[in-house]
């Protein structure tokens, strides 16, 4: 369960969190992370891609490690990484590390990590002595690699066995919320699609989805990718607006620049193109996968606006990508508009995302892993659109079918484990930890940063209005929850998230017409009464408040979460 995983968390050991898509991997580092800031230690967060790294605010391996293009690095390299002041000073700050899609991540990549921490800690011991955390699902999507490899997972590297994790296999589902979709993924996991399955994704076969917008389309090639959307940027009737790059340097560093990153030779937008930011700019408010649409195109620069899905108004500017040489200076460039066309997303792109509704192809599917990760991206079968499916479609890596029961028990070990201590020991070893590593335990200095981190969590940057104001400007005028979230243009789930923030700060909003009918009211206060009074504290959060799974199982899945998180409020 979660609390009993960020309680692994917190004794400073290093762990390996685990489980299948949508049991919260990413919400419990959230969690752990706002845990460290509070007592003022900044984690590091990295992941192999962009857009996975994006999830939790992080950056690529590549980036952090300043490993360019490589995979593999020699004594010779990390000597001179050595040098680099800027490096020395990055990781004399690293405290804790957290690797998110640990799946993608090679043995050779993982060993590099390790050597390059070794070196700057001045320690031998695996990481250079930081807590590491490792979080993925080894049935997603394995690491790219354009050769066939004895070894590809990062668990494979010997770096992986000195860590000692302690492995937290999470078994909670909170994405899902449809029985019939959590057994086809199950018994993808197992290695054992029933005829049953087959026959239910047979009738998602082109089924017109009953939504009002455009779902996100998945597919396995980037060819299929680009096609689409090209074709949907062909349909819009509005002027057209091209962006060339421009470089510095040599025509071979250009074009490693262009092989080694997503930034695009040229883009042509259009007022109403749905696009995707392609690098991390925190200060204007995008990260690397912030998707949004074009609004309009600045009189003065001629560089287009973005209105971001979460409401956000960015104008764009030029981006560099660069390359430097081994003693830190640069040697190439390229400026670009850091956006991409983003109608269709590669399913590789797509892990980790969480979505309404999507149009998958699955006809072409060349990698095991690809058909899990696309269907798990979705919350119910209703959700689907499929397009085609393949013999390898729903196959999963025959080597992790064979390991993921003793990932399971190593799992349950560590849970007996931290279970067995006291709530007194536990407080002691998370204080220990956190003195080790030089943050604060001052109960008073905590609660104060918890102040300032949540203030934070609610400002929402560059937008002209924040997002649940704009919900609150449209309450009067809309008759359901439905009707608010269409006008709105995002999901029911975003609304009640923005219904119980107007209602922390004004308790006396009347959001009487977005509740169930009075029998399904009741039906919920009855079952919530049952779940006090059992009291059993993993069905609470740490906060004290109650979860709705149980809520969920104890009306026998009659009544939708979204009509018990709106009757919580």
């Amino acid at each position: 369960m979660q609390n009993r995983a960020l309680n692994i968390l917190k004794t400073g050991n290093n762990v390996f969190i685990t489980g299948s898509a949508g049991t919260g991997k990413t919400y419990l580092l959230n969690q752990y992370t706002f845990y460290l800031k509070s007592r003022k230690i900044i984690p590091t967060i990295v992941a192999p891609t962009g857009i996975a790294a994006s999830h939790l605010q992080g950056q690529t391996i590549h980036s952090f490690f300043s490993l360019g293009i490589r995979e593999t690095i020699d004594e010779y390299y990390i000597d001179s990484l050595l040098e680099k002041k800027y490096l020395q000073t990055r990781f004399s700050k690293l405290k804790v590390l957290i690797v998110d899609e640990i799946s993608m991540v090679s043995p050779e990549m993982f060993l590099a990590m390790d050597r390059i921490l070794r070196a700057f800690k001045k320690s031998n011991t695996t990481f250079g002595g930081v807590q590491t955390i490792l979080s993925g699902d080894f049935f997603q999507l394995p690491p790219i690699s354009k050769v066939k490899k004895d070894k590809r997972f990062a668990w494979q590297s010997p770096s992986w066995r000195e860590l000692e994790l302690k492995t937290c296999y999470l078994q909670e589902k909170f994405r899902q919320n449809d029985n019939v979709l959590i057994s086809i993924l199950d018994e993808i996991r197992r290695g054992s699609v029933s005829a049953h399955s087959y026959e239910i994704l047979s009738l998602r076969h082109h089924k017109e989805l009953d939504i009002d917008f455009t779902p996100t389309k998945l597919y396995t090639h980037n060819i299929d990718v680009d096609r689409i959307n090209s074709d949907a940027l062909n349909k819009i009737n509005n002027p057209s607006h091209s962006f060339a790059y421009k470089s510095e340097g040599t025509a071979k560093n250009i074009e490693k620049i262009f092989k080694s990153s997503l930034v695009l030779e040229e883009i042509t937008l259009k007022k109403d193109a749905v696009v995707m930011f392609i690098k991390n700019n925190h200060d204007l408010g995008y990260v690397n996968g912030t998707t949004g649409v074009v609004i309009d195109f600045d009189k003065q620069t001629g560089l287009p606006i973005v209105k971001t899905s979460c409401g956000a108004v960015i104008k764009s500017t030029l981006e560099d990508w660069s390359m430097e040489n081994d003693s830190g200076s640069v040697v190439a460039k390229v400026s670009q508009l850091p956006l991409k066309l983003a109608w269709a997303i590669s399913i590789h792109k797509s892990q980790g995302m969480t979505l309404d509704s999507a149009e998958i192809d699955l006809s072409k599917t060349f990698e095991v892993g690809q058909g899990y990760v696309a269907l798990s991206r979705i919350k119910n079968i209703e959700g689907l659109r499929l397009m085609g499916l393949n013999d390898k479609a729903l196959a999963v890596d025959p080597l992790i079918l064979h390991i993921d029961d003793r990932i399971k028990a190593a799992s349950q070990k560590a849970s007996a484990e931290i279970a067995s201590l006291s709530s007194e020991n536990l407080e002691e070893l998370f204080k220990a930890y956190i003195l080790s590593i030089d943050g604060v335990t001052d109960i008073k200095e905590i609660q104060a940063q918890e102040i300032i981190l949540k203030s934070e969590k609610k400002i929402v940057k560059n937008s002209v209005t924040p997002t649940h104001i704009q919900t609150k400007e449209m309450i009067e005028s809309s008759t359901s929850l439905d009707d608010l979230a269409l006008k709105r243009g995002v999901s029911k789930g975003t609304i009640i998230k923005h219904l119980g923030i107007l209602k922390e700060q004004d308790s006396a909003i009347d959001l009487g017409k977005f509740m169930p009918d009075a029998q399904t009211l009741l039906l919920i206060k009855e079952a919530l009464a049952k779940v006090k009074e059992r009291n059993n504290p993993e069905e609470f959060s740490e906060s004290g408040e109650p979860r709705l799974k149980p809520i969920f199982e104890e009306l026998d899945s009659t009544v939708s979460y979204d009509a018990i998180r709106i009757s919580l409020l």
